[in-house]
């Protein structure tokens, strides 16, 4: 059976880079959401703010719960 090409460094960094990205898209994604009511740019940082700790929270959500659908798995 062939084997994955990637070291464990890499596939660490890998889905740390996929993690960051998810965040940065539901962040991003709410800034350009608030961009369609004119927001001062001071509103819109805190859009994007706002959007980070989204991010994060659905991260964790979707963390949590494919780890309990691998574990049932078993």
């Amino acid at each position: 059976m062939v084997g994955s090409s990637l070291t464990d460094d890499e596939k660490d960094t890998a889905n740390t880079r996929l993690k960051a990205g998810f965040v940065l898209l539901v962040a991003a994604s709410m800034g350009l959401m608030a961009l369609q009511v004119d927001p001062t740019p001071l509103q819109l940082a805190a859009v994007f703010a706002v959007g980070i700790v989204v991010g994060v929270g659905l991260l964790w959500f979707v963390l949590r719960n494919l780890a309990e659908y691998r574990s049932s798995l078993r």
